[in-house]
């Protein structure tokens, strides 16, 4: 009975050797003649065969239905592909891999491409998710494209499948890191970005540039996890929120950007206090940058610390002199001084010698502003710099000054 049942268990698996074979040559012969229906019907019985698929035929059965799905149905395509190479790979015998790579660069292409237009285009965020979610599956070595899917997905408000993607490239140890093959133009002195380091070599040898340099770009995983932040809060999940960042500066707490991200953090949560905390902490890791200090005077300015203010504002100032919003705040925060002095010339209408005493003060805090001001509106005119230039011109008398930015005014409110 043994010898029985095994026979009959080999003439089922020469029956099913058969069928694969058979099924394989008409999916073939659909495929030449273009009729893809054909070929989809003939391959569809061979899906359930996979896990038992003859090893002579396998590496035909994937290409074959990679051919057939093809854009029809990418993802399967794509998934019949990839098999494709790891059964090749394994073999070490790549009679159909050639053929099958330009066939899946395609279908990453047309997806790829698709997901773009989307989010640059046509600002559909959803699509885009969808599209550069598919295309990581495709090539799952092209990690940026399951970032792209993690951004999209938040601008969609798709916050759980944005965490997963998030979460699922911090697993994977994503950095975003990426090589740049720079160098100088001589014709122009401008350093440019040739794409590749043969290209990069090639153009040197020309002799049209020179100061060959490899630069990598910084990295975005203190972005993932700002952003994971973010979401999290937008959930209404802070304390999980907190604890996200609190653990990834605790593995590297000398990381700016992470300091930074859980900064900002705070201000989203309207904890300034805490803000300027992380701020002064950020100013021991970098003392020369004129942005931390450019933040505390904002910090100290909104909780009417004037005096700090200032001294903050000419800090970032002495470190950047052509910071123009330094030089802006700075004024504003001279000037935040004369609301108490208004009050007072209210209270003294009747008291000339006093209100005149006040006027003089008024008036010596508007000169004291002015040269801030004038350098914020020469480093980069606004409505708002020329809006304070002509309204302290006119209060102080200086006319000629006034009359030259009354019209310059009138034409950037569109009157």
């Amino acid at each position: 009975m043994k010898k029985q049942l095994l026979a009959l268990s080999l003439g089922l698996m020469s029956i099913a050797t058969f069928a694969q074979k058979n099924e394989l040559k008409t999916a073939e012969k659909a495929i030449k003649k273009g009729l893809f229906k054909e070929a989809q019907a003939a391959i569809l019985p061979l899906e359930s065969m996979e896990a038992n698929m003859d090893s002579k035929y396998e590496a035909k059965y994937y290409f074959i239905k990679g051919v057939t799905y093809g854009k029809r149905n990418v993802e399967k395509a794509a998934e019949a592909y990839n098999k494709l190479f790891e059964v090749e790979k394994e073999s070490g015998k790549l009679k159909y891999t050639n053929d099958a790579t330009p066939k899946l660069n395609d279908l990453v292409q047309l997806v790829s491409e698709k997901a773009v237009q989307a989010y640059n285009v046509d600002k559909d965020y959803e699509v885009a998710t969808k599209n550069f979610y598919l295309t990581y599956k495709l090539s799952p070595t092209d990690t940026s494209f399951l970032y792209n899917a993690a951004v999209s997905a938040s601008l969609a408000k798709q916050y759980d499948e944005s965490l997963k993607y998030y979460n699922k490239l911090q697993e994977l140890g994503y950095t975003g890191v990426v090589v740049q093959f720079l160098a100088t133009k001589i014709e122009t002195g401008v350093e440019e970005n040739l794409g590749s380091k043969m290209q990069r070599d090639l153009m040197i040898k020309t002799g049209d540039y020179n100061n060959p340099l490899d630069k990598g770009t910084e990295s975005k995983q203190a972005d993932i996890v700002k952003n994971i932040s973010y979401i999290l809060i937008a959930q209404g999940k802070t304390d999980e929120a907190i604890v996200a960042i609190k653990k990834a500066r605790a593995a590297d707490p000398k990381d700016l950007n992470l300091l930074l991200n859980e900064a900002q953090l705070y201000i989203k949560l309207e904890q300034m206090d805490k803000f300027g905390t992380l701020m002064q902490e950020a100013i021991q890791l970098d003392p020369n940058n004129p942005t931390l200090f450019f933040n505390l005077g904002v910090v100290n300015q909104n909780e009417n610390k004037t005096e700090e203010a200032v001294g903050y504002y000419k800090k970032a100032i002495e470190l950047d002199p052509e910071y123009g919003d330094a030089y802006m705040n700075l004024s504003v925060a001279i000037l935040s001084g004369e609301k108490a002095i208004v009050e007072q010339m209210n209270k003294n209408l009747s008291n000339f010698k006093k209100y005149d005493e006040l006027a003089e003060v008024q008036k010596a805090l508007y000169k004291r502003a002015l040269p801030y001001l004038e350098k914020a509106d020469s480093i980069k005119r606004t409505e708002d710099t020329v809006k304070s230039l002509l309204n302290i011109y006119d209060l102080t008398g200086n006319t000629s000054k006034a009359e030259i930015l009354r019209p310059i005014y009138k034409k950037m409110r569109g009157m």
